[in-house]
């Protein structure tokens, strides 16, 4: 009877042996197709955000298209307290000059008549009842600071300058196009209201339609896609007609000879 039971163990020994090897195959194909699932998903994943649609060829988040730091933030109301704060001062601004007809120099005239007015009698009178005088501080502006602006600056007049220059020269009717149309639309608009109405309804602008499109910028992406499929149907027939048959620059001429 011993010999007998010692036989069933060894009989049985491969069989456990054989069914957890079995086991661990199939667990270890089963995490292999998984990995390999996670691996062409990862693998798509940029390639549906590469192929996805946005707004006027947009890479980068609306954060960094508005330049980043603290000018960004202010239009996104990352902090509510500042942005309307700045909001409030220009709208007051606007009132004041728009509205009231009050005039630029009038008013930085008053303001600093106040400002020196308080700050002397606040000196005069601290004098007279033992106190400290205000503390002024020394503001100077250095020559790095200087610099820095004229340099950037001057890059930022090149490149437009570079711009025009491409625009007149003939090499792309359709950069020339936009240009014209966007010179005639701000003359329009310019002669519905003056400078300072179109200058504040722009920075209001600026202030509502960056956050409104970051909240909102799966629908709008959508939409600017389907009307920019549209425009191009229309431009194609536009080019066909009227731009291909405008005689070429010079300097298109010439690189083609």
């Amino acid at each position: 009877m011993a010999e007998h039971g010692d036989e069933i163990e060894t009989t049985h020994e491969p069989l456990v042996e054989n069914i957890t090897e079995k086991n661990n195959k199939i667990d270890r194909e089963s995490s292999d197709s998984e990995s390999e699932k996670k691996m062409k998903f990862d693998d798509d994943a940029p390639v549906k955000l590469k192929s996805r649609y946005r707004l006027f060829g947009r890479e980068k988040p609306v954060h960094q298209v508005l330049g980043g730091g603290k000018p960004a933030d202010i239009f996104l109301w990352s902090n509510k307290k500042i942005s309307a704060s700045v909001l409030g001062g220009v709208t007051a601004l606007w009132v004041l000059f728009e509205l009231l007809e009050y005039r630029l120099v009038t008013l930085v005239c008053h303001i600093l008549i106040l400002v020196f007015a308080v700050l002397f009698v606040w000196s005069s009178a601290s004098k007279i009842i033992n106190k400290l005088p205000p503390r002024l501080p020394e503001v100077k502006i250095s020559e790095d600071t200087v610099h820095q602006f004229a340099s950037a600056l001057r890059i930022e007049v090149n490149n437009i300058l570079q711009m025009l220059r491409g625009v007149v020269a003939g090499r792309d009717p359709k950069k020339f196009l936009a240009v014209v149309v966007g010179l005639w639309v701000l003359s329009v608009v310019g002669s519905w209201c003056s400078f300072l109405t179109l200058f504040y309804t722009s920075f209001v602008a600026l202030h509502m339609v960056p956050v409104l499109y970051e909240k909102y910028e799966d629908k709008v992406d959508v939409l600017a896609e389907k009307a920019m499929t549209r425009l191009k149907k229309q431009y194609a027939v536009f080019d066909e007609k009227v731009v291909s048959k405008i005689p070429l620059g010079p300097l298109k001429n010439k690189k083609k000879d």
